[in-house]
C-alpha cells in the first residue's frame, strides 16, 4: 500500500477516537484534519460529497468519510476505510452488550443506568429539536413533519417508516418547478455497485425467509434497515425501537434506552448502536452466538450506505441538477424530524412518569441547548451517579 494511504487510514483511525458529537462535529473534524491538515480533498468536494450523503439511506459521515477514501485510493482504500472508521465505537458497543448480558445472567438488575435512560430520551428530544430547525422551514414541511410524527407514533409497524419517507419526498417533489433549472448532461452510469446492492437484498430476504435462523433474520433486518433509513442516527432511533423492542421483543426499553445512552458517549458513528442490539438480540443461543450477531449486524446496517455511495459517486454531478430530487429533500427531511419526535415520545412512555424523571429529560435538553458540556461528560456522570446511588 501507498504511503500516502496508509496516512490516510492512520488519520481515519485517529478521528474514530476522537470524533465525538454526531456528523455535524464529524464533518467540522475532517475539514480540519484531511481538508485543511492533509489536503486529501478541497473543502468543495468534501462538501459536496456530505451533500451526496445526505440524500441516500444510510449513515451520512461514514459514507462521506468512505466516499474520501474512495477518492484518495479506490475502492480497496475505501473498504479498509470503512472498517478503521467503525470499528472501535461497534467493538465497545458489542463488548457493553456482552456486559449487560453477564449481569443480567448473575442477576445483577440495571439500577446503575436508572439516571441515563431519562437522559437518552433529553438526547432524543434535543436531536428532533436541532435538526427541525435546521432543514424544516417552509409551512409544507411543517405540516409533513407533524402528520408523520403523529403516524409515527400511532402506527409502529417497521413497514411505517419507510413508506413515510418516500411519501413525503414525494409530496414535495411535486413541487419542483421551484427548484433553479441547471444545465445537465448525459449521466453515465456503472451498475456494478447498484446490482450487488439489490442482490444482496434479495438473497437476504429470501434466505432469512427459507433458514429462519436469527443471525441470517437479524442480517435481513438490519440491511434493509440501512437501505431505507435518511438522515442519520437519530432517525433509526424509532426504527429500531419499533421493530427490535415492541414489535419482536429482542430487548426491553431498559436495555435499549442505556444503549442509546451509551452510544452518545462514544467517538465515531451512532450507527454503531445497531452493534449493541445485534449482540443482545442473540442472548437466547449464547455468548459466541451474541458475538455473532454484533458482527453480522454491524456489517449489516453499513453495507447498503457503502454499496450506495460508490454506485452514486460516480454520477452525482449530473444527478444533483435534477430538480425532482432536490425537491424531494425537504420532504424527506421532514419526515426524517417527525419520525424523530415521535421517538422522543416513544422513549419516554415506558419510563416511570415522574418529576424526577421528567426532570432528568429536561434538565438534559436544556444543558445540550445552553450550555457547550460535551455529550460524553453528561453521559458519563449519570453512570457514576447510578453506581453510587443505585436505587
Amino acid at each position: 500500500m501507498r504511503p500516502r494511504n496508509n496516512l490516510f487510514l492512520k488519520d481515519v483511525a485517529a478521528l474514530s477516537l476522537t470524533a465525538f458529537g454526531g456528523p455535524q462535529a464529524h464533518i467540522a473534524m475532517m475539514l480540519r484534519l484531511l481538508v485543511e491538515k492533509r489536503q486529501y480533498i478541497s473543502e468543495k468536494e468534501l462538501l459536496e460529497l456530505n451533500a451526496l450523503c445526505q440524500i441516500l439511506p444510510g449513515p451520512s459521515s461514514t459514507q462521506t468519510i468512505t466516499a474520501i477514501g474512495f477518492k484518495v485510493g479506490g475502492p480497496n482504500l475505501a473498504y479498509l476505510t470503512l472498517l478503521v472508521w467503525i470499528a472501535p465505537a461497534a467493538l465497545i458497543m458489542i463488548a457493553a452488550a456482552l456486559i449487560i448480558s453477564f449481569l443480567q445472567g448473575q442477576g445483577a438488575p440495571l439500577g446503575f443506568t436508572r439516571f441515563i435512560q431519562p437522559m437518552a430520551v433529553g438526547f432524543v428530544a434535543f436531536s428532533a429539536w436541532r435538526i427541525s430547525s435546521k432543514v424544516v422551514y417552509t409551512k409544507g414541511g411543517i405540516v409533513i413533519m407533524v402528520f408523520s410524527a403523529i403516524l409515527a407514533f400511532f402506527f409502529r409497524s417497521p413497514w411505517v417508516f419507510p413508506l413515510l419517507l418516500l411519501i413525503g419526498g414525494s409530496l414535495t417533489a411535486l413541487r419542483f418547478q421551484s427548484q433553479p433549472v441547471l444545465e445537465k448532461k448525459p449521466m453515465k452510469m456503472e451498475w456494478a455497485n447498484f446490482l450487488l446492492f439489490l442482490g444482496v437484498l434479495i438473497a437476504a430476504a429470501l434466505l432469512g425467509r427459507f433458514t429462519q435462523l436469527r443471525a441470517v433474520l437479524l442480517f435481513e433486518n438490519f440491511y434493509r434497515n440501512g437501505s431505507l433509513i435518511f438522515g442519520g442516527g437519530q432517525v433509526l432511533i424509532p426504527v429500531m425501537y419499533t421493530e427490535f423492542v415492541e414489535f419482536k421483543g429482542y430487548l426491553n426499553s431498559k436495555e435499549f434506552l442505556s444503549g442509546f445512552a451509551l452510544v452518545q458517549a462514544l467517538p465515531g458513528p451512532v450507527f454503531s448502536f445497531c452493534s449493541y442490539i445485534g449482540t443482545l438480540s442473540m442472548r437466547p443461543y449464547g455468548w459466541g452466538a451474541q458475538i455473532l450477531g454484533g458482527v453480522v449486524t454491524t456489517i449489516a446496517i453499513f453495507l447498503p450506505g457503502t454499496f450506495l455511495i460508490f454506485f452514486v459517486i460516480r454520477f452525482w454531478e449530473e444527478l444533483r441538477k435534477y430538480r425532482v430530487i432536490q425537491a424531494s429533500l425537504e420532504g424527506i427531511n421532514a419526515v426524517g424530524c417527525g419520525m424523530v419526535c415521535a421517538a422522543a415520545i416513544m422513549l419516554y412512555h415506558p419510563i416511570e412518569n415522574t418529576p424526577y424523571n421528567f426532570g432528568l429529560v429536561v434538565a438534559t435538553f436544556a444543558l445540550l441547548q445552553w450550555t457547550k458540556i460535551p455529550a460524553p461528560a453528561l453521559i458519563l456522570t449519570g453512570l457514576v451517579v447510578g453506581l453510587i446511588f443505585p436505587n
